[in-house]
């Protein structure tokens, strides 16, 4: 059973939303569920701060042992900054990936777009947990 914390926001491709102190930016990430199906990741391309992306955007890429697989963005936004730990520790996404496997903040381009994703129980349901 996948940990989806209740005060995070969903997309069905297995990124998270996590509000910051700014009310205008959020956290992204991958879900512990996309974590555990791509098993050991062995590296995360991640965009620059100033880079800019629509909704459902590929802002990066994700290397596991058994895959590559393609980021998005979950909304529509800009990079305001980006976990440079996964540069060389990107075995945290699988560690913590709510906490320091976080992967790039965004200053969001419209608010509304935060309305459109899933909440937990909904992303349970999506992932059959």
């Amino acid at each position: 059973m996948s940990n989806i914390p209740k005060d995070l926001l969903y997309t069905e491709e297995h990124e998270y939303v996590k509000r910051t102190d700014e009310p205008d930016v959020v956290q992204v990430g991958i879900t512990d569920y996309a974590q555990g199906e791509l098993g050991d990741v062995v590296y995360v391309e991640l965009p620059k701060p100033g880079d800019a992306f629509g909704k459902a955007d590929t802002f990066g890429t994700i290397e596991a042992v058994k895959a590559v697989s393609e980021l998005f963005a979950p909304i529509a936004g800009e990079v305001v900054a980006v976990n440079a730990r996964l540069d060389k520790e990107p075995g945290l996404v699988n560690s913590d990936p709510y906490g320091d496997g976080w992967m790039l903040r965004l200053r969001l381009k419209n608010s509304g777009d935060t309305d459109s994703l899933l909440g937990p129980d909904e992303y349970a349901k999506h992932v059959g947990d």
